[in-house]
């Protein structure tokens, strides 16, 4: 069911009144003699909801999506730092990121600490560098502490004019830090390979973006893969959690200054035919809500397409993405199409997006939602 008119009305007018008069800001690094830098940085994500689940009434919500500071610094032009804050769902400002790096050259170089460990495109974007504003949570779901992180370290680098991409590491996996069920204190081990068959992509270490907004053309190809063994389950019946996934973007430029962008993923879980069931698990709420690993397959496809005109501050770009998620151990699917539309003022610094969702699970009312989101970073 499409949420009313008068829904729709009011996100937009609440979010208009923060539309900004100009693209993005930057601060440039301060220096301190000797090699030594700091650079400071934010971002924030605001959105207003309509939401409707069948049988039950429509429901408006304003919400604070994201909000980060960033830090970066460096004692000279090889040992560097990264500090990044995020506002956790109960409004508290946790850690998001914070870990050392040591950057030698191109093609070896050592991060430690809490980061994003090598995986899919979708969790190396995060949720500011997606084509779309919603993430895709269906079928995202490598093992994570908070948002797609994890305490460990990672080995990266870049090869053949930095088309090749490679990273390796080794983290605390699942249940270490969540104190869940089958808590075997085992590490995760994680890798990911990115070839650019055009341009390369040359974003800050391994991570990734969805869309350029036509500034390259782009054609890649990546493989993900995750394993820690006691990973899911109980401390009497256990399993090793694997995770593989291979990813593709093509962004091609058109109508001098267009792009179209295709996006297409593909993922397998494993969890050895174990349920993973945390030790606070009710018996009631929905498995797929509750923090549990869980075995199958996923895919996603995505395209959307850069209209080259030029409308008051920037750029309309109409994105669609469908997403589906089959649970083996849980005979469950979940199904999820998005459709919206992008206004783009400065790349990913600065966007406003309204989007339409539908999700169908097995067992679960349909959930339909209306979404306007304002993006800004700087």
């Amino acid at each position: 069911m499409i949420p009313c008119l008068s829904g729709r009305i009011t996100v937009l007018a609440a979010l208009a009144a923060f539309t900004p008069v100009s693209a993005a800001w930057a601060l440039d690094p301060v220096t301190f003699g000797d090699g030594e830098w700091l650079q400071l940085g934010a971002g924030l994500r605001i959105s207003g909801t309509d939401d409707k689940v069948s049988g039950a009434p429509s429901k408006t919500d304003f919400n604070v999506d994201s909000f980060r500071v960033y830090v970066n610094g460096g004692l000279n032009n090889v040992f560097k730092f990264t500090l990044n804050t995020e506002r956790a769902p109960d409004a508290t400002i946790r850690v998001l990121d914070f870990y050392a790096r040591a950057e030698f050259n191109d093609a070896f170089n050592i991060w430690g600490g809490r980061l994003l460990p090598p995986s899919d495109r979708a969790n190396l974007d995060g949720p500011y560098y997606l084509s779309s504003y919603v993430y895709p949570g269906v079928v995202s779901n490598y093992p994570s502490i908070f948002d797609g992180r994890l305490n460990g370290s990672t080995i990266w680098g870049k090869f053949l004019d930095k088309k090749l991409v490679y990273a390796v590491g080794v983290y605390e996996g699942h249940n270490v830090n969540n104190a869940a069920s089958a808590d075997g204190g085992e590490p995760l081990f994680a890798g990911r390979v990115t070839y650019d068959f055009w341009d390369a992509e040359d974003n800050p270490g391994y991570y990734t973006s969805s869309t350029y907004y036509g500034k390259a053309d782009i054609l890649a190809l990546g493989i993900a893969g995750q394993y820690q063994n006691n990973a899911v389950g109980t401390v009497l019946r256990n399993g090793a959690f694997s995770g593989v996934s291979v990813d593709a973007l093509m962004e091609k430029k058109v109508l001098n200054g267009g792009a179209v962008t295709l996006e297409g993923a593909f993922y397998h879980y494993g969890t050895q035919g174990v349920i993973d069931v945390p030790t606070n698990y009710d018996g009631a709420t929905p498995y797929s809500n509750v923090g549990g690993l869980t075995s199958g397959n996923a895919f996603l496809l995505s395209a959307a397409f850069l209209f080259p005109q030029q409308i008051l501050w920037g750029q309309i770009q109409p994105v669609v993405r469908y997403q589906q998620f089959d649970a083996d151990l849980l005979h469950t699917t979940t199904r999820q199409i998005d459709g919206g539309i992008n206004y783009i003022i400065k790349g990913h610094n600065a966007r406003i997006s309204l989007v339409y969702s539908h999700t169908e699970q097995t067992n679960q009312p349909d959930d339909s939602k209306f979404l306007a989101g304002l993006q800004v970073q700087f």
